[in-house]
């Protein structure tokens, strides 16, 4: 988001913040053209098309999202999720089919360990309030790091998606995949990397070392072929496990505002 809060790219866009899960049911009641969304939501959200090239995947330990647990994995037998990002929630399903010894029941709450662990064996913690997890207290698998050492394969957590009818009405000369790269490609500038790890150090209480490593070694933000092919796996697994409807065809917007496979 860098180029739309320092740079001006904003003023074509009426920008608003909540979480992923919420950006997917915008683009689906229609009262957001653009949003970043849970990829898991692409399976479950017609007429969408992805913006290529920007997306918030993994390719290595991802550190934000966590399944803390009180025993080791093959002795959970419940599970407390927090529900802000669907493809977590779902991936998670997938490890426990797959390879975990088979599918727990879920309960969505709060991602608060200790309130989770009081009614729960293990809890999946998300974003912020996963960073801040004192993992030497507790048994912890980093989601994207156990996907990629059972399936070889990056984790792409989420990505731009545009609903095709907005398309319509953009303007000719409104390049969206170019705007949303190069404020990806700002942002992620050392000396920028440096402004925000500072910010939200103090928002966070975490170190600027902590936040600036997460940020430049944790998070993948290029929606490239590798990704591609492990965010095809995934949807290919979701579906298997019958956790997510079969997804449509990868569709991106191009300069032209078409299609492109």
């Amino acid at each position: 988001m860098w180029d739309f809060e320092h740079v001006g790219s904003g003023s074509d866009f009426d920008v608003s913040y909540t979480l992923p899960s919420s950006c997917a049911a915008a683009l689906q009641n229609g009262s957001a053209d653009i949003g970043i969304i849970p990829a898991a939501a692409y399976a479950t959200i017609g007429d969408l098309l992805i913006l290529p090239g920007v997306a918030i995947a993994s390719k290595q330990a991802v550190r934000s999202i966590l399944l803390v647990s009180k025993v080791p994995v093959e002795r959970i037998q419940t599970v407390a999720v927090d529900s802000s990002s669907l493809t977590s929630v779902a991936l998670l399903h997938i490890l426990f089919t797959k390879w975990w010894g088979g599918r727990r029941p879920f309960t969505t709450m709060a991602p608060d360990v200790e309130r989770m662990f009081k009614q729960h064996d293990a809890g999946l913690v998300i974003g912020d309030p996963a960073l801040k997890v004192d993992r030497s207290r507790y048994f912890t698998y980093d989601l994207a790091e156990e996907w990629i050492r059972l399936t070889g394969r990056p984790f792409v957590f989420a990505f731009w998606a545009v609903r095709q009818a907005a398309l319509k009405d953009l303007s000719p000369t409104l390049d969206l995949a170019s705007i949303f790269q190069e404020s990806r490609d700002h942002g992620v500038q050392a000396e920028n990397l440096e402004r925000i790890a500072k910010e939200w150090a103090r928002r966070m209480e975490l170190s600027e070392s902590d936040i600036k490593s997460y940020l430049s070694q944790n998070i993948h933000y290029y929606l490239d072929s590798a990704c591609l092919d492990g965010m095809q796996l995934f949807f290919r697994y979701a579906e298997e496990c019958g956790i997510l409807p079969a997804a449509p065809r990868l569709n991106f917007v191009n300069v032209a505002k078409t299609l492109i496979a």
